[in-house]
């Protein structure tokens, strides 16, 4: 039998406290989900000021790159370059820019989705946040 990683409660703590750090840094009021590999939740917040659309769409950018297994930026791209058949792919709602896997040993353990500003600076506030595990 396979094993691996699994994000702890301490994880999910570092990533978020690191994410809020950089939005607040840059004064982004964005929501923040982190989510396991199967999509389910294990952390949200909305920090003041973020539109209350961003608090559903950062869980379905952090669900899509955890099941989908890469950054939510690819579905958003190939649909963008022409293939909107994509739309119709089933539990993948949120495929926009913003939804970031953590990978660990190879491994996707959960991602980190976020919501509020412009979507590069939405994947910069999740990657900021991942970095943290170290």
């Amino acid at each position: 039998m396979q094993t691996k990683p699994v994000l702890t409660i301490e994880d999910v703590k570092k990533i978020a406290a690191a994410a809020e750090a950089e939005a607040v840094a840059n004064k982004w009021a964005v929501s923040i989900s982190i989510v396991d590999d199967g999509g389910h939740a294990l952390w949200f917040q909305r920090l003041d000021g973020a539109a209350p659309i961003s608090s559903h769409i950062a869980p379905k950018k952090a669900r899509v790159a955890a099941l989908g297994r890469r950054e939510s930026r690819v579905y958003e791209e190939m649909i963008n370059n022409g293939r909107v058949s994509f739309l119709s792919a089933p539990e993948m709602e949120g495929m926009l820019e913003g939804g970031v896997p953590v990978i660990v040993d190879g491994h996707v353990v959960g991602a980190v989705g976020v919501s509020g500003v412009k979507s590069n600076e939405d994947a910069q506030v999740a990657k900021v946040g991942i970095a943290a595990l170290g």
